[in-house]
């Protein structure tokens, strides 16, 4: 059972990024957790709360996949994403705990390659969603609509566990709730 393997997924405008920095600031430096770095074939951006990930081009990215480099990897948003194997290492350490920021069209298949992880779920109103997206000023508004019309169930997987964190009101409130789950099931310290 990969329980210990937190797989973040919602849509976009949900505040996910957010919810985790937030997270990442109240967990102790001490604390057994991995916050696994995703590689993007995008380069990085110098925006504040903007991700850190590896930058690499899309022929870099390709020859990655090739070599076997990824435990997962998917496309998403014109992009193409992946975590290297490296970066899953941690699971293999007792009450460790890794957090990996998906997406929820490989949720399934990441299901398939770890039973057991725990689905964090952040998500908001449509309302709110179009707010923080418009508010983002980086797409126009038919793009946001596209997104706000995308819509990918998520199905949580048999033996999976869920956290949902329904992020409509402020970031303490939702990064509070999401710490005190995360303690309720073991799997902070």
């Amino acid at each position: 059972m990969n329980r210990r393997l937190i797989y973040v997924v919602g849509p976009s405008g949900a505040g996910k990024d957010s919810v985790l920095s937030w997270l990442r600031q109240h967990t102790p430096l001490t604390a057994p957790v991995h916050w696994a770095k995703r590689t993007i074939d995008r380069p990085k951006v110098d925006l504040p709360n903007a991700e850190d990930h590896f930058p690499v081009d899309a022929e870099t990215f390709e020859r990655m996949v090739a070599d076997g480099e990824f435990a997962m990897q998917w496309e998403a948003n014109t992009h193409r994403y992946g975590i290297r194997s490296d970066e899953l290492k941690h699971l293999s350490y007792p009450s460790w705990c890794v957090i990996v920021n998906g997406s929820r069209a490989h949720l399934p298949t990441a299901a398939r390659a770890f039973s057991g992880l725990t689905v964090l779920h952040v998500t908001a109103s449509t309302e709110v969603l179009r707010q923080r997206l418009v508010s983002r000023g980086r797409e126009p508004e038919e793009a946001i609509n596209a997104r706000l019309m995308r819509t990918v169930p998520i199905s949580i997987p048999a033996g999976s566990n869920l956290i949902e964190i329904i992020n409509n009101s402020t970031l303490d409130d939702a990064g509070a709730e999401l710490l005190k789950k995360l303690h309720y099931l073991n799997l902070l310290s």
